[in-house]
């Protein structure tokens, strides 16, 4: 069974019976279904259900030539509210079934973003129709945990959070020109993170890491879409699965100004996600790419 339907609200979920039964319900009473032809004179379809305000089980499978579904696969998903990046995307298939995943080279994070794609049948329909979708587009990025706690926030000085603002989008500068080859960019990045390093190594020696980092998106773990982050929280909505009853909390978050919108179970969450403070948890990444 799939690790992260606890975090839309299907905790209780102990045999394959009774995800079964779920699973059946899904493609009896979708709430949207899709269809695309597939490149093997299949017909690739997904049916959705929300179990609550725009998340919910996605179940992917084709339709052969005799009208029957085959099932192949299912994910809990969430759908983000905000536009994450318009960075370039990249998009490819996995190897064992018919999902796909996207990378965005973001220069914000640091890092190349690998997510699940949500909407995997616009892109077999714009690919089909010869068009490049990973071009000129934008994501939605939201994630989903099972164990992230509130912490309390940095006490900030207005003055330091200005130029510390102009800092940022000065790397930005060097990182978008380091990626094009400019050794000038990568020598002055080079020696920040040099400064940087020393600063905190001597810093780290009495003071808490916590009250050194505000904010922070690593890979972690063996899995390429996900990740350890830390962020501020901008909102905080609790919600409730209309099957299990189950409380839900989706909060979104503002990591490296990256924003998304996490889900997680009111039972793995540690503190109350008010407005101000910092959520900290291990996020399983997806992303809806806006396909022009």
């Amino acid at each position: 069974m799939h690790k992260y339907l606890r975090a839309i609200g299907f905790s209780g979920i102990k045999n394959r019976k009774s995800l079964e039964k779920i699973l059946n319900d899904v493609i009896k009473n979708p709430t949207e279904r899709q269809y695309v032809s597939a490149s093997d004179d299949t017909l690739a379809v997904e049916f959705r259900k929300e179990y609550a305000d725009l998340l919910g089980i996605t179940v992917c499978g084709t339709y052969s030539e005799d009208a029957e579904f085959e099932y192949e696969y299912y994910y809990p998903y969430i759908i983000g509210q905000n536009v994450s990046s318009a960075e370039e995307i990249s998009i490819e298939r996995h190897i064992e079934k018919d999902s796909y995943a996207g990378l965005c080279d973001d220069l914000k994070v640091g890092v190349s973003l690998i997510f699940h794609l949500q909407n995997r049948l616009d892109y077999l329909r714009h690919r089909n129709n010869g068009l490049k979708p990973e071009k000129n587009t934008s994501v939605n990025f939201a994630a989903m945990s099972t164990e992230g706690s509130v912490v309390l926030p940095l006490m900030k000085d207005p003055v330091r959070v200005i130029a510390g603002k102009d800092r940022e989008e000065n790397r930005h500068q060097l990182l978008a020109a380091a990626r094009d080859g400019d050794e000038d960019a990568i020598d002055d990045l080079t020696m920040e993170d040099i400064d940087t390093y020393t600063a905190i190594s001597k810093k780290i020696r009495t003071d808490d890491i916590l009250s050194l980092v505000d904010t922070y998106f690593m890979p972690w773990g063996i899995e390429c879409d996900l990740y350890s982050v830390l962020g501020e929280i901008t909102e905080g909505r609790l919600m409730h699965n209309s099957l299990t009853k189950e409380a839900i909390y989706v909060i979104t978050v503002k990591c490296n100004d990256l924003t998304l919108d996490v889900c997680i179970n009111e039972k793995d969450l540690t503190g109350e996600p008010a407005p101000g403070r910092r959520f900290k948890g291990i996020i399983w990444l997806q992303g809806h790419v806006n396909f022009t």
